[in-house]
């Protein structure tokens, strides 16, 4: 299984994710979002071509993505009712996957990712 790295986007948007889930939503629902992240993550450190993933080189050569719904049943914590969020990566080299951004499946991701 490879490793995963967050890019300092990727960490930006994790806090600001976080941040919005328990303001909105409280401190559970905040543990059990990141909770959710956390397993998409080791999902995609453990198969980064999985069949839930998408390639996305139309952004980024080399980018794939996975809604995070893929790995509701894969999370430690109690399940997350409607997860929102699209987990974007590459393989950054042997071993390594690089999440480039985490955006709300209703954000436009070309106007986020890449040039």
């Amino acid at each position: 299984m490879a490793r995963y790295r967050l890019s300092g986007p990727a960490k930006a948007d994790i806090s600001s994710i976080l941040r919005v889930s328990e303001t909105r939503h409280g401190g559970d629902a905040r543990t059990r979002y990141r909770g959710l992240l956390a397993a998409a993550m080791r999902r995609i450190a453990a198969d980064p071509q999985g069949r839930s993933t998408s390639d996305r080189s139309e952004l980024l050569a080399g980018l794939r993505s996975l809604h995070i719904r893929h790995s509701r049943n894969e999370s430690r914590e109690a399940p997350v009712g409607e997860p929102a969020h699209v987990i974007f990566y590459r393989v950054a080299g042997p071993g390594v996957v690089e999440i480039v951004r985490i955006l709300h499946d209703r954000m436009e991701p070309g106007l986020h990712i890449g040039s």
